[in-house]
């Protein structure tokens, strides 16, 4: 972010920007999480609003991009943290590369262990929900004080004083476009904030607390993020910040030596291992939701006896997210999932208007808050980064539409 547009000022702007953008999406799904508080989330807003056909594509695309995709990702970003204790598990590593016709393939160490990764979750999650919510709960609270230490030092050992102006540098070529890019980045760290939902089934009294969760945990996320990155900037001076992967190290390491490189290395792994904790069980409660409703394989509707998880879909969803994280490096696996995600966010938040106009008896446990202004700035920004991603990353745009056009072909198959 900091190379693609170099200004403290916007690139606060863009954390702000982003943390909105998920209140007024978290806003508008808790009006429709407590409307069907059952397991599946975004997937049942789309077919209770649109039948089953843009239900099926969404998750169609959940399941080849946006959760096995962000599974994969994080994956490879928890590898590139472990890698400061263990250099050799290195994302840089390669440790076996060949020819493929028209391409040459190479994984390296951090791609195996992101891998291994996946299946030590895939494994945690499917031996029961308590276990897993309580790896969940235990992780989170642990990244959220250490993050909170990180401006804390900060201000104690104030390095650098930020420059906010001028607000947009001189030499940016095209910067609402290079803003759009940037935003890319913030809008993949919040990804994920509506998962809450797909779990509605297995929640106590989602009515109150889907809508408390997901309103309540982006406003903490949102100052989380804003907070942690103005630490950067009292840390690192912008050039210092291009182009580095490890900032959160970078910064720790000059304020209070490598100490805190290694407590910030720690936090992320931590804060990745808890991440993927969290969409392992969302992901496999979407598969089960698809089997469930006949539109995807029956076995992934199936419940373990003893543990009464959907085993099966979660077999499938650790296997195909292992085999993304083999695929490809951080950025592109963000990038690609970040496009097909939003385009579902623009039909989601406008899923809501369609169901206050058809089905206007329908128990609300929760009305949205600013309705319709708050959609209407959640469905109008979300489109907004959609073309602009189009514009400006097309090869990873078209390939999650093309992705989204095979599965015409499957939703055929499956609905005979």
């Amino acid at each position: 972010m900091a190379q693609t547009i170099p200004s403290v000022s916007l690139l606060l702007l863009a954390w702000t920007l982003g943390g909105v953008l998920a209140i007024a999406g978290g806003l508008t799904y808790a009006e429709m999480g407590a409307m069907f508080p059952r397991s599946g989330g975004v997937y049942v807003f789309l077919r209770e609003a649109y039948g089953p056909l843009p239900a099926f594509l969404y998750g169609w695309a959940a399941l080849l991009v946006v959760i096995s995709g962000g599974i994969a990702a994080v994956a490879v970003g928890f590898a590139e943290y472990l890698s400061y204790f263990f250099p050799a598990l290195s994302p840089s590593v390669v440790v076996m590369s060949a020819d493929a016709g028209f391409t040459r393939i190479s994984i390296s160490a951090g791609q195996l262990v992101a891998a291994a990764l996946i299946v030590v979750i895939g494994a945690i999650n499917y031996v029961g929900v308590r276990r897993s919510n309580f790896v969940i709960v235990v992780v989170t609270a642990a990244k959220v004080g250490a993050l909170a230490a990180l401006p804390i030092i900060a201000i104690l050992y104030t390095r650098v004083t930020p420059v906010l102006t001028p607000v947009v540098p001189p030499d940016l070529a095209r910067p609402v476009a290079a803003f759009g890019v940037a935003m890319i980045a913030v809008l993949w760290t919040y990804e994920a904030w509506y998962f809450v939902t797909y779990a509605a089934g297995e929640i106590k009294d989602p009515q109150r607390n889907v809508p408390r969760a997901l309103v309540g945990g982006l406003l903490l996320l949102t100052t989380i993020y804003v907070v942690v990155n103005i630490a950067y900037f009292l840390a690192l001076p912008l050039e210092e910040m291009q182009g580095v992967t490890r900032v959160a190290e970078r910064a720790a390491t000059v304020l209070v030596g490598p100490a805190g490189a290694t407590f910030i290395a720690l936090t992320v792994v931590l804060s990745t291992f808890g991440n993927n904790m969290a969409g392992m069980l969302a992901g496999s409660r979407l598969l089960f939701g698809m089997a469930s409703d006949g539109v995807f394989f029956p076995s992934c509707r199936r419940v373990h006896e003893r543990y009464r998880t959907p085993h099966v879909a979660i077999v499938a969803l650790t296997i195909w997210s292992a085999v993304l994280a083999l695929s490809g490096s951080y950025e592109q696996l963000f990038t690609y999932v970040m496009f097909a995600s939003i385009l579902f966010s623009v039909a989601a938040g406008a899923a809501l208007f369609k169901l206050r106009r058809d089905r206007p008896d329908q128990m609300r446990p929760y009305r949205t808050l600013g309705y319709p202004a708050v959609p209407i700035v959640f469905i109008t920004g979300s489109a907004a980064f959609v073309l602009n991603t189009l514009i400006e990353r097309p090869v990873e745009s078209l390939s999650g539409l093309g992705l989204l056009a095979l599965g015409l072909p499957v939703y055929w198959y499956w609905s005979q």
